[in-house]
C-alpha cells in the first residue's frame, strides 16, 4: 500500500465523545502528526444541525448534515464513528468500509450485534475496523486480546465494565445506601443517564462481554447468547450479610471456555473480598484474563467519560494513521471462528447465596433444607439474621456448595409453595474465584 503524505479524518457524531476526539484532532500543535510522521487532519464532521450552538469552536466548514459529504470523500482515508446505536451506525460504517476507508468506532451495541460481519467486510476491502474504545473506555483490553495474547488459549475472563452498577454498587456496600438512593446520586453526578436501565439491567455489561468472549475464545458470542440479570433487586442489608461471609458484590461479566463449550453471564455475584476486583470501586472498570502462558492478568482504569473514551479511539487512529504512513495499512487477517457453542444457563454449577424470609418457628430450616436436598444442593451455611416478632418471621441466609442452575431454579420454585417461606429475597451467584 502506498504512503500517505497526510491522513484526513471524517468524524460521525460530535457528542460528548466525538467533541473530546475533535478536541484533540483540531489541537494546533499538532502532537498527534508527530507520532505518526504523517500530518492528521480532521476535514469533515457529520452532526444532525449545523447551526447548534457548540461547547468546542469548529470551524462552519468542517460541519455537515450529510452522510455522504464524508462517506463519498475520496480525500478522507479514515472514518470514526461515535454515534452509539445500531442504526444508522452499521450503515454508514458498511458504506465506508465498501468505499476503501479505515474505520474506527466506539459503539460496543454495534460491535456486538454486526461485528463480525463488518471486520469480514473490512478484510475483503483492504481496509483496518478497529474498536478499542467498543469496552473499557480508556483500558486497554480488545488491542491485547487481538494483539499481545494470541499465544494464548484464554481460559477465563472476568469484567466489571459497567462503571455506573458499580458506583451504584460500591456506594451500597461502602455507605449502606439503599438501591434507589445511590441510583440517584449516580444520576446527579451524571455516571447514570436519565433512563438508566441499560446499565442497572446489564444491557451494557452483556454488550462489551459478547465482544470480549468472542476475542477471547476465537468465536462467536452475541449480545442474545449473554445470560444477564441486573442490580436492582439488591438490598443494602445484602451487602451486610455478603461482607459477614467473606464476600463482596459486584455486577460480574463472566465468560469462561470449557471442553463442552462457553459460558457467557453477566449478573450480581459474590466475589471473595481479598480478590484484586473485589478492591474495584466507584465508576472504575477492570478485566482480569487468564491465559495458560500468561495466568491472570488485570487491566484497571477509568472505563467510561469522554476523556478515556477519547483516548481510545484515538489510539486506533494513530494505529491506521502509522501504517498508512509507512505503507503497510493493511488489516489484520480474519479471526478463525472456532465454533464454540454458548452453553444455556442451565448448565451452569456454580455455589449461590440465598435470603429468604421465613416463619420464625422450629421444623423450618429443616423443610428448607428437605426443598434443596431433593435437588441434590448441598447448604454449607445457614445465618438467621433479623426477626420481626410482630410478624413472627426471621431472615435467613443460606449458602450451598457447588449446584446445578436448573435445580436450583426448581428448588426456588419449590420453596415459594412452602407454606412457612413468606418470601425468596434473593438469589445471587457465588464466584470463587482464584481457587
Amino acid at each position: 500500500m502506498p504512503k500517505n503524505s497526510q491522513v484526513n479524518i471524517g468524524l460521525l457524531g460530535l457528542g460528548v465523545v466525538g467533541t473530546a476526539v475533535a478536541q484533540v484532532l483540531l489541537d494546533p500543535s499538532g502532537f498527534l502528526s508527530e507520532r505518526t510522521g504523517s500530518p492528521i487532519f480532521l476535514r469533515r464532521i457529520l452532526v444532525r444541525d449545523i447551526t447548534k450552538p457548540r461547547s468546542l469552536e469548529i470551524p462552519s466548514e468542517l460541519l455537515t448534515a450529510d452522510p455522504d459529504a464524508i462517506l463519498a470523500d475520496p480525500e478522507i482515508d479514515v472514518v470514526v464513528e461515535v454515534m452509539g446505536g445500531e442504526h444508522p451506525a452499521f450503515e454508514n460504517i458498511e458504506a465506508a468500509l465498501r468505499a476503501g476507508k479505515h474505520v474506527v468506532t466506539a459503539n460496543k451495541e454495534l460491535m456486538a450485534k454486526r461485528g463480525p460481519e463488518l471486520l469480514s467486510l473490512a478484510v475483503d476491502s483492504g481496509v483496518q475496523l478497529l474498536f478499542e474504545a467498543s469496552v473499557g473506555g480508556g483500558i486497554p483490553i480488545v488491542g491485547p486480546l487481538r494483539k499481545d495474547l494470541q499465544a494464548n488459549e484464554i481460559e477465563v475472563v472476568y469484567g466489571i465494565i459497567n462503571g455506573t452498577t458499580n458506583y451504584i454498587l460500591t456506594r451500597m456496600g461502602q455507605e449502606g445506601a439503599d438501591f434507589q438512593d445511590a441510583l440517584a446520586e449516580a444520576q446527579a453526578k451524571g455516571y447514570a443517564e436519565p433512563d438508566p436501565t441499560a446499565d442497572i439491567e446489564g444491557i451494557d455489561a452483556a454488550f462489551k462481554l459478547a465482544i470480549l468472549a468472542s476475542l477471547a475464545f476465537h468465536t462467536r458470542v452475541r449480545a442474545t447468547d449473554v445470560y444477564r440479570e441486573g442490580v436492582s433487586k439488591l438490598k443494602a442489608r445484602d451487602f451486610r450479610y455478603a461482607e459477614e461471609l467473606g464476600y463482596a458484590i459486584k455486577l460480574l461479566a463472566i465468560a469462561k471456555k470449557g471442553l463442552d463449550g462457553v459460558e457467557a453471564r453477566v449478573h450480581p455475584t459474590l466475589i471473595p473480598k481479598d480478590v484484586l476486583l473485589a478492591k474495584v470501586d466507584g465508576v472504575f472498570n477492570a478485566v482480569e484474563v487468564t491465559g495458560d502462558l500468561t495466568g491472570p492478568v488485570l487491566f484497571y482504569g477509568r472505563g467510561a467519560g469522554p476523556q478515556p473514551t477519547s483516548s481510545a479511539v484515538l489510539a486506533n487512529v494513530l494505529e491506521i494513521a502509522r501504517g498508512l504512513a509507512s505503507g503497510d495499512g493493511s488489516p489484520a487477517p480474519p479471526v478463525v471462528d472456532r465454533g464454540f457453542p454458548v452453553k444455556p444457563m442451565s448448565d451452569l454449577v456454580t455455589r449461590y447465596y440465598l435470603r429468604i424470609t421465613a416463619t420464625d418457628s422450629a421444623g423450618v430450616l429443616a423443610k428448607i433444607s428437605h426443598v434443596l436436598g431433593d435437588e441434590n444442593i448441598s447448604v454449607a451455611s445457614v445465618i438467621q439474621k433479623e426477626t420481626d416478632p410482630v410478624e413472627g418471621t426471621a431472615e435467613l441466609v443460606l449458602t450451598t456448595h457447588p449446584s446445578s442452575e436448573k435445580a436450583m431454579q426448581k428448588a426456588l420454585e419449590e420453596l415459594e409453595r412452602l407454606d412457612v417461606v413468606w418470601e425468596i429475597g434473593n438469589l445471587v451467584r457465588i464466584e470463587q474465584m482464584g481457587d
